[in-house]
């Protein structure tokens, strides 16, 4: 398999690829050390994943570096993950005795009821490319905490980074058997598909996402799909400052080149506060710089996959034909790269497949509304049911218009951000289950009820 730059589209690397005798033989590992591994306190696995959060620091750098290389987000932006993959860790190491340790819930006339949270297994975790450290952290640290051996499969275009994480997970004190990384794409993908895991945890796209689900549901074991998104925001027309909100709401949609399942990917704005709203927003973009993610300051850099400019290509090209207007990009940069211009359609609507399909790259389409009502329908209209936003003075009227739309999460004056605090769901063809906050570290568990007569 090659590594391949998307910045320069150089080789970095040839890698070879799991075969299915080498992915069972780890499975197989996995099994026989798991028990092991819960056996350890909680507190020492605790430990463990704490040193890993400080090992993570201490190579941030280089970590960085082999990010940018092989994804192309920009340097900065790599930094950014990792710390922001610190920061999960952080709540999840302090919170997991809380929320994993055996509870008690009754005592009464001798009888002890108890509840324990006990490991799935070995369970698989299928990730992503674009935010390989923060959805990694969302699976693997929650399920070692919990007792659970992990057979991790990077994305194809995350590799290396993948690899990084093993080796400081095993400097960090996991036992060599307890985490395994198999490496490749689809084939790959099925061999752990035919094994008989105790969990399966996977993100990605939707069409990924369903074919999963549907193969291991015969195994009858807990199956999580973080998917996709058309993340719609709304601008409401008692916004105190256009300005400021234009520009939140830009890198709200263009942040990583809009390569975020949370990305704002469809945007209404009230009709007496569209135009001032549009106009700020283009100026916002026309001030990022673009080019190499190694080059200090570059806020757009290349699209982390080839084929996704020819998606890009295709809505604006309907885009236009149905009647929309580019007023910002609209174009592939030339040279070496898979460089795309940050875009911004006006005059879209629910026609188009920009407003209804994933971009997943630096694509906005930009609608004008009359009043909250229409701003709901069409924050509704849609397949998916990730993230919404609202940018408005009033929480009360925020508050009641996100109470309508069908999301796993609701933003008031802010998008795009995810918190360790809080669950972290979809709904629809966004998935299901919860990772994160107290829900996400109980994914990795089965409860077992204790009834105790003394």
């Amino acid at each position: 398999m090659q590594i391949i730059n998307p910045a320069t589209e150089e080789i970095i690397k040839d890698i070879a690829e799991d075969t299915k005798e080498s992915v069972g033989d780890k499975f197989r590992l996995l099994k026989a050390a798991q028990a092991g591994w819960h056996s350890v306190p909680l507190q020492q696995r605790v430990q463990v994943l704490k040193n890993f959060s400080s090992l993570l620091e201490q190579h941030i750098e280089a970590l960085a570096s082999v990010l940018t290389s092989e994804v192309g987000k920009p340097l900065q932006q790599s930094r950014n993950e990792v710390n922001g993959a610190r920061a999960r860790i952080k709540w999840l190491t302090e919170n997991a005795e809380k929320y994993l340790s055996e509870e008690t819930m009754t005592v009464d006339k001798g009888l002890e009821e108890k509840i324990a949270y006990e490991p799935l297994g070995v369970v698989c975790n299928i990730s992503a490319w674009n935010y390989p450290y923060l959805v990694g952290v969302n699976v693997f640290v929650p399920a070692l905490l919990a007792g659970n051996a992990v057979m991790y499969k990077p994305s194809e275009y995350a590799t290396l980074t993948g690899l990084e994480i093993e080796k400081l997970l095993k400097q960090a004190g996991v036992p060599r058997d307890v985490f395994h990384v198999a490496i490749g794409g689809r084939n790959t993908g099925e061999y752990l598909l035919d094994l008989p895991f105790d969990g399966y945890f996977f993100t990605g796209s939707y069409k990924t996402g369903k074919y999963i689900y549907e193969r291991v549901a015969p195994k009858m074991v807990p199956c999580q799909c973080e998917l996709g998104g058309k993340d719609p925001l709304y601008v409401a027309d008692d916004v105190a400052d256009i300005k400021s909100v234009a520009a939140a709401t830009a890198d709200g949609a263009f942040y990583n080149n809009g390569q975020s399942c949370c990305a704002v990917e469809r945007i209404y704005v009230h009709e007496k506060v569209y135009d001032r709203y549009v106009d700020e927003f283009v100026k916002e973009v026309s001030t990022w710089k673009k080019g190499s993610p190694t080059e200090q300051g570059v806020y757009i850099g290349p699209l982390t996959r080839k084929d996704q400019l020819v998606v890009l290509d295709n809505q604006i090209t309907e885009a236009t034909q149905k009647g929309a207007t580019v007023i910002a990009g609209g174009n592939r940069i030339s040279g070496k790269g898979y460089y795309f211009e940050p875009t911004v359609v006006i005059n879209a609507n629910h026609n188009m497949s920009v407003m209804r399909e994933e971009s997943f790259g630096p694509v906005i389409g930009i609608m004008k509304v009359k009043d909250d009502d229409e701003a709901v329908t069409l924050m509704n209209d849609t397949d998916y049911g990730l993230t919404a936003s609202v940018y408005s003075s009033s929480q009360d009227r925020a508050k009641n218009i996100l109470r309508q739309v069908n999301s796993g999460t609701g933003y008031w004056n802010c998008c795009d951000r995810v918190s360790a605090a809080v669950p972290w769901s979809g709904r629809k063809h966004s998935g299901f289950g919860s990772t994160l906050s107290h829900a996400g570290l109980r994914a990795f568990t089965k409860p077992k009820a204790y009834q105790l007569r003394g």
